[in-house]
């Protein structure tokens, strides 16, 4: 098997221990691509335990910019004796293995058709350093020097990598230098380059390189969000870190040091969600982040906002459930759950980013949202998204933007005698105008209550007086539709009656998977959908077409059940392509399924995932 050969296209995966120290280096390695100018998707796999378990760190370096994971390994650097068959099966036929050679193993832990790259880095660590710790923290850097040689990495770019990760500290800088080198000295004295390089390129442009959480977060201070109330769950917790971070530096009164926001962490997800609708109530603009588990017990409250009409957002970073599931692993598993969260007839506005950069946008408007439609909106976030580096561009904002606060009534409207009614539709798109607290020393007061009550906020039991406001609610969800992110449709370059519908981090993946199945000769019509309620493009697009797929991340199709369940779609005429193994889907799987489905050999009209190495 010819040894497989190419420049700035290529995946590199990481087989590590947990607690190892690798993480740093790996991202160090991942970064140094960056600083030649080659853009890459670096997607973190890790497990929930602290320490002992296998982690995985795959590095997609890709001149032409995908953000997805393609699918494949071209270079495994297996050092997890645990998980070596599995790692060793992933490598793609002509690839390469680098590891530990230390130690010698058998032929029949390797494969004839790859290429062995061995660096005794144990015994080079043995050698250098006394201190178990350091000897175990440096082999990671040692590592990255050989690689560095190995794919003609700039080591002068490594070098100053490590000048930033470790400014101030020169002592750990001269120790980490002289690791890299000693590495990247072990290669060219011994080993040949190989024939996946690295080369200088001007790809990346001005894009920053960020995780969703703090994008979100920072959408969130744009936003005028001045209250957040969270409980730490994974992984969700960086995006409250991140908003607090960022209140130090944005919300804090220059003259004074005053804080001007509050930021508190709740004994639970329960308390959270009731401080965020009572700070909603008095007329802040207030979240709170959670994942799956935190939803389900926020349903009560979420309740409250949506039949009160009070303001709330919540962020969603999605992981792998049900139940504490897989808490470091990605979904897309909450959808149906956030849509009709709480008990009774309830419908809740989702809000569906595929990056940091929508992260950002949708971070910020959920709240003028919120405040516009006074309910709770759901940011949809997961796992892939939140908590790994995307390249996005920089984040732009129009400073003349105002905050939309919806229909507020004035002390002067009161004053003058304006008709106030609660919950009173005045003008047909089901939403009434509110009063903050304390707007009038006579007028404007209400009561907020869970219980039905008339248009002016009286308590009443009557099944007329509670059919018309479930019916407002309807209305307001109605006028939801042209508030929401648009769907983005995207035609393939021959007429086709195939269609395709997605949404947030599947994105990355669809986009490549879309100029794979062009290139065979297939051609599918696209739409990604970035909220909830559907617009109507949505089904326009669904009647416009013979079959359309619906590829999403998890088991039962909730994507699918929504469409069918909102615009009355014959499931039929859906087709679900699923993933939802914990990994961020890739280009080869959704492109591999899709085109058999398309085959006249697909034994059945709906597939499911195949594992991860197999595909």
């Amino acid at each position: 098997m010819r040894p497989l050969e190419a420049v700035n296209d290529f995946v590199v995966k990481f087989a590590n221990v947990n607690g190892s120290g690798s993480a740093s280096a790996n991202a160090m390695f991942a970064k140094s691509f960056l600083r030649m100018g080659v853009p890459v998707a670096a997607r973190n796999i890790f497990p929930s335990n602290i320490q002992g378990l296998p982690t995985w760190y795959e590095v997609r370096v890709t001149e032409a910019g995908h953000q997805g994971r393609r699918g494949g390994v071209d270079m495994m650097v297996a050092m997890n004796p645990q998980t070596w068959d599995r790692d060793l099966a992933e490598i793609e036929p002509g690839g390469y293995l680098f590891y530990d050679s230390t130690k010698p193993l058998p032929p029949s832990k390797f494969r004839e058709d790859i290429t062995v790259v061995g660096v005794p880095l144990t015994a080079m660590c043995n050698e250098a350093y006394s201190v178990p710790r350091e000897r175990q923290l440096f082999k990671n850097t040692i590592y990255v020097g050989a690689l560095a040689a190995l794919l003609d990495i700039e080591i002068g770019v490594i070098e100053q990598l490590l000048a930033e990760q470790f400014a101030g500290k020169e002592r750990l800088i001269a120790a980490n230098v002289a690791a890299l080198h000693m590495g990247a000295d072990y290669v060219k004295a011994n080993l040949a380059p190989l024939g996946l390089r690295a080369r200088r390129a001007d790809k990346v442009g001005d894009r920053i390189y960020v995780e969703g959480n703090m994008a979100a977060g920072l959408g969130a201070v744009y936003g005028g969000a001045t209250v957040c109330a969270w409980y730490p769950i994974t992984p969700s917790t960086s995006l409250a870190e991140a908003f607090t971070e960022f209140c130090g530096d944005y919300r804090t009164d220059p003259a004074t040091g005053k804080a001007r926001y509050a930021i508190v962490q709740a004994e639970d997800e329960i308390a959270s969600i009731g401080m965020v609708v009572g700070a909603g109530w008095n007329g802040a603009r207030a979240f709170t982040a959670t994942s799956g588990p935190g939803i389900s017990l926020m349903q009560e409250f979420v309740g409250l906002s949506y039949f009160a009409e009070i303001p709330a957002v919540i962020f969603d970073v999605q992981r792998g459930g049900p139940s504490t599931g897989m808490p470091t692993r990605t979904q897309q598993s909450d959808i149906l759950s956030a849509a009709y969260a709480s008990h009774g007839d309830t419908k809740h506005v989702l809000l569906l980013p595929q990056d940091p950069g929508e992260c950002f946008e949708m971070g910020a408007l959920a709240f003028d949202l919120s405040d516009r439609l006074q309910t709770t909106i759901f940011v949809m976030l997961d796992l892939d998204i939140g908590m790994n580096e995307w390249l996005t561009a920089p984040f732009a904002w129009d400073d003349s933007r105002t905050l939309d606060r919806g229909k507020v009534m004035t002390h002067d409207e009161l004053e003058a005698g304006r008709d106030f009614g609660r919950y009173l539709d005045v003008d047909g798109d089901g939403i009434p105008f509110r009063t903050y607290p304390g707007t009038h020393p006579t007028k404007g007061g209400y009561f907020t209550r869970g219980t039905s009550r008339n248009p002016y906020a009286r308590y009443s039991e009557e099944g007329g007086v509670y059919v018309d406001n479930v019916q407002r609610l309807l209305r307001k969800f109605e006028t939801a539709k042209g508030l929401v992110p648009a769907p983005v449709r995207r035609d393939a370059s021959r007429p086709t009656r195939t269609g395709v519908i997605y949404y947030g981090s599947t994105g990355a993946a669809m986009d490549e998977a879309l100029q794979v199945m062009e290139a065979q000769g297939r051609f599918v019509n696209a739409m990604r959908v970035r909220g909830f309620p559907f617009a109507d493009e949505v089904f326009e697009f669904i009647a416009a077409h013979d079959e359309v797929f619906v590829v999403e991340q998890n088991r039962d199709g909730q994507l699918r059940t929504l469409i069918m369940n909102e615009g009355g779609v014959d499931p039929a005429k859906l087709t679900a392509v699923l993933h939802y193994d914990g990994t961020p889907i890739t280009a080869r799987f959704i492109a591999g399924e899709i085109a058999g489905q398309l085959s006249p050999a697909a034994p059945t009209p709906e597939r499911r995932q195949v594992p991860e190495a197999a595909e």
